[in-house]
């Protein structure tokens, strides 16, 4: 029987106990004497109607009140590929470290809610509607009700059916996804959330910490005189005025939202905004510094289910604090362990109830960037003599503007636990975002989760696409700089 349950039984226990006393066959009022013959004796039988009738309606409530119980299920599945086959830039050559697709599916508050978070570099179009809709039935819920993120290591598979389609039209297919190995990790995703669903967990309260990440994160963009980026700080730098430039607009805090039974912890969900590379490239599959933090602290509490999100980090990434040798992975590792540990201990608990837990959606048709020409892709694509990254890059571009041309909208989401809200949002976003989103409900907590639908590559401010560098050229971003006021009103509605 559940807390609550059992609370309510107690309260009925009490009260008919209390009230429901037969008086004795005569009484003393004053100076007379009544016998049960007496009008007022009826009284008694209709105080015991009124009595009897309240605790049937409270007993029948009983299973309601059962039925709005918050629970919470959680599931961990391998999602490393074999050795041979195609990560983001090269074939799989050695395994360093596990990969995994892992979550939450949250019950009784409305519909079902699945969060999961893949230690993948991107799933998008096709792909993120396939992990979506059958998580979806897996967890007796519909697809809008599902976020999928993935963590953007450089050395994990890419997922994307749609772009996969048009390169095996051209016989490219298999060279840069695998769809039986990307299809059977969401089976085991599947089968997992089918177990868990079997002994999911009531929960009582929510933990909410944070605190600073010490030199991991730095903007890739600098910024000259004229206002325009004069250096891109990579993932890994040896320009010593990247190295010596201020760190720049990131968000330095990583933020913590834990679950609990009473005094029991049940799980941990963090959000930090960074790119998680090191060093990549060769097929040494890792799940980077974020990930051997994450085991870091599966291994500190193994009781506790250890989830972790990557926040809008499309123009940030550890290039100031990182050359790109071996030796560095480690000891980002340890600085964003530290980080995890601390805002673990800075925990504050506060009781949950179902009718605190919100899902919001705003779906969302983000407008397509004026460079992509449908005709001009196909031809590229097409061209044998095209080089092999372009190609790819060409076909995910034309699947992205195909999927828009259609229709299909993006949904951009919200789960408010109390004052606590967790925003899910598409592509490679930029950290400004994240940033306005803190600021539109500055007296709460907000986490935001990016790298959903990786489809529209990424996202940058309006201003950005007239500033330069990398992230909001041509390669890089399939949507207009009109995006930026779009979605700037769909986190206003999310967060309202």
């Amino acid at each position: 029987m559940s807390h609550r349950l059992k609370q309510q039984q107690n309260v009925i226990e009490v009260w008919l106990g209390s009230s429901l006393r037969a008086p004795s066959k005569t009484r003393v009022l004053g100076a007379r004497r009544l016998d049960p013959s007496h009008p007022s004796s009826s009284l008694f039988s209709r105080r015991c109607g009124t009595m009897f009738t309240v605790a049937i309606v409270l007993l029948l409530a009983a299973p309601i009140a059962l039925a709005e119980e918050i629970r919470i299920a959680t599931f961990n599945v391998d999602a490393t590929p074999a050795v041979g086959t195609p990560v983001a830039y090269a074939p799989v050559r050695e395994i360093l470290d596990p990969l995994s697709a892992r979550g939450i599916v949250l019950l009784g508050a409305d519909k079902p809610v699945v969060l999961c978070a893949v230690d993948w570099i991107g799933i998008g179009n096709a792909g993120y509607d396939a992990w979506r809709n059958k998580l979806a039935q897996a967890a007796g819920t519909t697809p809008d009700h599902v976020a999928v993120h993935t963590l953007h290591q450089h050395d994990g598979a890419r997922c994307d059916f749609t772009t996969e389609q048009l390169l095996a039209q051209r016989g490219l297919g298999g060279k840069h996804f695998d769809n039986g190995f990307l299809q059977k990790t969401i089976d085991g995703v599947v089968a997992a959330i089918g177990e868990s669903l079997k002994n999911p967990q009531p929960f009582t309260h929510i933990g909410v910490g944070k605190a600073k990440v010490e030199k991991v994160a730095s903007n890739r963009r600098l910024l000259g005189p004229d206002g325009n980026v004069k250096i891109i700080r990579w993932s890994k730098s040896t320009n010593p005025e990247a190295i010596a430039a201020p760190e720049g607009v990131i968000d330095p805090y990583l933020r913590l939202i834990s679950f609990w039974n009473e005094e029991t912890p049940i799980a941990s969900l963090t959000y930090y905004a960074t790119h998680p590379q090191s060093y990549y490239g060769d097929g040494d599959v890792t799940s980077e510094f974020v990930g051997l933090a994450r085991a870091a602290r599966e291994k500190a509490a193994p009781e506790i289910a250890h989830i972790h999100f990557n926040g809008a980090s499309g123009n940030v990434a550890a290039g100031k604090y990182n050359d790109g040798s071996h030796g560095l992975r480690p000891i980002l590792a340890s600085r964003m362990e530290r980080g995890m540990r601390e805002a673990w201990e800075s925990t504050t608990k506060r009781p949950i109830a179902a009718s605190d837990i919100e899902w919001r959606v705003e779906p969302v048709r983000l407008p397509a960037a004026a460079h992509l020409d449908e005709a001009n892709l196909n031809a590229l694509i097409d061209d044998k003599k095209t080089p092999g990254p372009t190609r790819l890059n060409s076909a995910s571009h034309l699947a992205w503007l195909k999927r828009n041309q259609s229709g299909l909208t993006i949904d951009t989401s919200c789960l408010r636990l109390g004052d606590v809200y967790i925003v899910h949002m598409p592509g490679e976003l930029f950290i400004e975002y994240q940033l306005a989103s803190q600021a539109m409900r500055a007296d709460d907590t907000v986490c935001m989760a990016a790298y959903g639908d990786y489809g529209p590559g990424y996202i940058g401010t309006e201003i950005a696409y007239g500033q330069g560098g990398y992230e909001t050229s041509d390669r890089a971003s399939r949507v207009a700089p009109q995006v930026e006021g779009m979605l700037t009103r769909a986190l206003q509605s999310l967060l309202k």
